[in-house]
């Protein structure tokens, strides 16, 4: 264990140096920072493949009895070449893995772990930099304090501790810059992106820091700086574990140990200076001229052309480690999960029973907050949808001109008013429909990522989300039904054109809450936009106006209960013309339109009010299946 009381790092009476963390009966107890956390983990094999609904494919063995340990006050480097295993066995500590199966024991402090536990007391930085693109650093810095930093920390202590990090990592010229989105917002570098997300993590002076490949990107002084940042760590007491991609020499030096995977299996473990013992006893001692980081990954790489030699050296490598030094480290893993007597400091630090450190109604108003910059500094999507509402009711309004007027010909008239309130209908649908195909879907890589490092709740980000985009939701079918129902000649009458705005509202937020239901199913954005078109195109199918509903066959007849196409059309069609009296012959001669066009269309008077309930129902049916979607993602 580092001694810390010898060290000028920090100050010791920082308020983050006692970190505070919930025991098993929900009291906050205070944590000694030297005494850090002991992680290990036994004989993990990880395999791939394995599934399939036609055929089964054979399963990939990726990680083969790796074991490794690493103690507070310890910067453990995990190297090998690419395809070793590093990010694999990263992302299995830190219960990141989907569609593998794990086997082996993972414990810290003696105790076994799990995603909760961990998400507590550890932070990961991940090798892809996500970020909300609106943001200037330090307010994406300010987000994570807000979220991560308990409640027991004073927002003026939050701040300080966001600029000492800023400071720390060299983010001061760009504190005040947007980190930008691609193509349309300019924002920061590569390198500063990285250092940001390497700050996000540093922020809460976390017990557990892992980080996959922290300094890839960055120039040898700016990878200097980071691991250096993570190495104060390690004088604090804290356990550090990180890949790193062909270190320097100067970056080497501060690691205090060393696991080296090759073809999935442990090469080495240890002290840095034992490993150059080691390589030396298998007669690949490191060039006095050579970066030790490289001399090791070259000398375990599978090179081409020479791939059989390649295999049997690193075959005999991971053979001569297990028979030999892997002996003293499987004592040292043992004795690190077997839980910590009374009088050991890490029986201290108590374990939290939740991953969140922020209350709801923080969590809330922080999500509620950048939701809304997202929205306000971008709006262009927003504008798109409103300028694309107005475009379609000019022209919709041009096209039907008058359609709705008294016509001699009263079939005719009819029928281009049956097909333009389905028209509205359809239009409305659509174009609310497929720009939120991709809003969660889009955004389900930085959500997972957030929400699994403990920063907010499913519910939190699927509320806040669907509440700011509801005005835009509100204002495109009022403005285009505005614009069009008197254009069109639609029942004249102050009550059939506010019950016509709420229809039309109705079946606007029908298709929002379909489409955030597809969003939420789909894998990423661009499954979201396949799936849209044949999984709504039935259900338009069954709006009442391409084929009655007698007519539709039984098996498929349940489909028309989910159509909101048939729902919109036949309230409209209802409110247009239940009651409407038409004079088309003799001006002295009138017939009421609405029983004529309701049997041609297979509609009833009566399902008025049914039509309006089955739309509020599908409408919160479909966000409840959007919001279980999601949940069932952010499951690990």
């Amino acid at each position: 264990m580092a001694d810390v009381k010898g060290l000028s790092l920090r100050r010791r009476t920082d308020t983050f140096e006692n970190i505070e963390l919930s025991d098993a009966n929900g009291q906050q107890q205070p944590v000694d920072p030297s005494a850090g956390v002991a992680y290990a983990w036994r004989d993990l094999n990880v395999y791939a493949g394995g599934r399939g609904l036609i055929k089964k494919s054979p399963e990939v063995h990726i990680l083969k009895n790796v074991s490794g340990l690493c103690e507070g006050g310890q910067l453990l480097a995990i190297m090998g070449a690419s395809g070793a295993g590093k990010t694999t066995l990263l992302n299995v500590l830190t219960f990141r893995t989907s569609k593998l199966r794990i086997t082996g024991d993972i414990y810290i402090n003696g105790r076994p772990v799990d995603m909760r536990t961990i998400a507590g007391v550890s932070a990961y930085v991940q090798q892809e930099d996500l970020f909300t693109g609106v943001f200037t650093v330090r307010e994406q810095l300010n987000f994570n304090a807000q979220l991560r930093i308990g409640k027991e920390v004073s927002q003026k202590e939050r701040l300080q501790r966001v600029e000492e990090v800023i400071k720390e990592l060299g983010l001061g010229k760009c504190a005040n810059t947007k980190i930008g989105i691609p193509g349309r917002i300019k924002g920061i570098s590569g390198g500063e992106k990285k250092r940001l997300a390497f700050a996000c993590e540093m922020i809460t002076n976390p017990l557990l820091l892992l980080c996959d490949e922290p300094t890839s990107g960055l120039d040898s002084f700016m990878a200097q700086s980071v691991v250096n940042a993570m190495k104060r760590l390690t004088g604090l007491g804290k356990t550090v574990i990180a890949t790193i991609h062909q270190p320097s020499s100067e970056v080497f030096a501060m690691f205090d140990r060393l696991l080296i995977l090759a073809e999935g299996r442990v090469a080495f473990l240890g002290a840095v200076r034992e490993a150059h013992k080691f390589f030396t006893r298998l007669e690949r001692p490191c060039p006095s001229n050579y970066s030790p980081g490289d001399h090791f990954i070259y000398s375990l790489a599978i090179r081409a052309g020479e791939e059989e030699q390649c295999r049997q050296f690193v075959h005999h490598v991971c053979d001569s480690y297990r028979d030999n030094e892997a002996l003293d480290v499987q004592r040292q893993i043992e004795r690190a999960m077997q839980p910590p007597s009374q009088g050991d400091a890490l029986a201290h630090v108590k374990l939290p029973k939740s991953p969140y450190r922020a209350s709801w109604g923080n969590q809330f108003l922080a999500m509620f907050r950048r939701t809304g910059l997202e929205l306000v500094r971008d709006p262009l999507v927003s504008i798109i949808r409103l300028v694309q509402g107005l475009f379609f009711a000019i022209i919709f309004g041009l096209i039907y001109l008058d359609t709705g007027g008294e016509d001699p010909e009263f079939n005719v008239m009819a029928q281009n008013v049956s097909g333009m309130l389905f028209t509205f209908t359809t239009n409305l649908s659509f174009s609310n429909l497929f720009p939120v195909v991709t809003v969660f879907s889009g955004l389900m890589p930085l959500f997972l990522r957030e929400h699994w490092n403990g920063l907010y709740r499913t519910d939190i980000f699927f509320l806040t989300r669907s509440l700011l985009e509801l005005p835009v939701f509100l204002v495109g079918p009022v403005g285009l039904t505005a614009i069009i129902y008197y254009m069109v000649g639609l029942r004249p009458g102050v009550q059939y054109f506010f019950t016509a705005m709420g229809i039309l509202t109705l079946v606007a937020n029908v298709a929002v809450s379909y489409g955030y239901m597809i969003s939420c199913l789909a894998k990423n954005y661009q499954t979201a936009l396949v799936l849209s078109t044949p999984l709504t195109l039935p259900i338009m199918l069954f709006g009442g106006f391409f084929v009655q509903s007698d007519s539709i066959p039984p098996y498929l007849d349940w489909l028309s209960y989910l159509s909101w196409f048939q729902y919109g059309f036949e309230a409209l069609t209802i409110n247009q013309w239940d009651g409407y009296m038409v004079c088309p012959v003799n001006p002295n001669v009138c017939i009421d339109a609405g029983p004529v066009i309701f049997q041609r269309l297979g509609f009833s008077a009566d399902n008025f009010w049914t039509d309006i309930g089955a739309l509020f129902g599908l409408l919160v049916g479909f966000r409840i299946l959007a919001f279980l979607f999601l949940l069932l993602k952010s499951r690990r």
